[in-house]
């Protein structure tokens, strides 16, 4: 079985191509895994990621002969590279910090935030046309679209800015954070 598989043009294409979109795609899990600071999830994607790699590339090298094998290695490469950035953002791994300005100066919004669950931290600003609502919000990833979403309706004109902080230390956030 496996041998007329591989004498087979057409299936040798298909399986390079999807064993190199499950080769980038545990690529960028363990990338993710890795910059988040999950040591032990990342080296063991890494495993089964070179493991699947070494076959693929092994596969490709026995039949250099043939450009389609390496049209197929390289589109699977790509469709990997989106597929891996799918699952990244439905994983969706750490903490955003999301910087608010407000359009008009409105003292409720951090209330109807906090209301929501979020910690807020707020001050005035001052801005080229006057007094601004400046506020800092730290959430997870994974409610990142649900606090947009909230912003944007208490707040239309709002601007929006967040990052990826690194560390933390002290706040009632540290409290509920599993490390």
């Amino acid at each position: 079985m496996i041998s007329w598989l591989l004498d087979n043009w057409f299936m040798i294409i298909i399986i390079i191509l999807v064993i190199n979109i499950i080769y980038v795609t545990l690529f960028t899990i363990r990338m993710i895994f890795t910059l988040k600071g999950q040591r032990y999830f990342a080296a063991g994607v890494s495993v089964i990621e070179v493991i699947i790699y070494i076959v693929g590339l092994g596969l490709v090298l026995d039949n250099l002969d043939r450009i389609e094998n390496l049209i197929a290695y390289a589109v699977g490469y790509a469709i990997g590279v989106l597929i891996g950035m799918k699952v990244e953002e439905k994983l969706a791994l750490g903490y955003i910090t999301v910087n608010v300005i407000t359009k008009e100066y409105e003292p409720d919004i951090p209330n109807a935030l906090r209301d929501k669950g979020y910690g807020v931290t707020n001050w005035v600003a001052y801005g080229r046309e006057g007094e601004r609502l400046m506020m800092e919000i730290l959430t997870s990833r994974k409610s990142e679209e649900h606090l947009y979403k909230t912003i944007k309706a208490l707040d239309p004109k709002a601007f929006i800015i967040s990052h990826e902080p690194k560390t933390f230390y002290g706040g009632f956030w540290v409290k509920g954070i599993r490390r």
